[in-house]
């Protein structure tokens, strides 16, 4: 069975940092290029950076970049998204999955919030 679990979200103050993580298993994790995306209260699903594979490509949305970073073990089948430089508009559940796919998990809630 696919899974996808995020943790590693909190409540954090403005200008604070998260490190999320998304454990996978049930797939060759290595095989797929990966994302995440997020879900703010009352809004829609936004993608906010993906990688490839093997790791050497990323992207990352205009509102995020410069202070996230995405990243991947892929010997330890995990996924990662080092957050800083928190702002309220941050403040979302957050997914990893399949890039093009939706989520499939629970997500981890970050808060940024004074």
């Amino acid at each position: 069975e696919v899974q996808l679990v995020e943790s590693g979200g909190g409540l954090v103050q403005p200008g604070g940092s998260l490190r999320l993580s998304c454990a996978a298993s049930g797939f060759t994790f290595s095989h797929y290029d990966m994302s995440w995306v997020r879900q703010a209260p009352g809004k829609g699903l936004e993608w906010v950076s993906g990688i490839s594979s093997g790791g050497g490509r990323t992207s990352y949305a205009d509102s995020v970049k410069g202070r996230f970073a995405i990243s991947r073990d892929n010997a330890e089948n995990t996924l990662y998204l080092q957050m800083n430089s928190l702002r309220p508009e941050d403040t979302a559940v957050y997914f990893c999955i399949f890039t093009g796919g939706k989520p499939r998990g629970r997500g981890t809630q970050v808060t940024v919030s004074s």
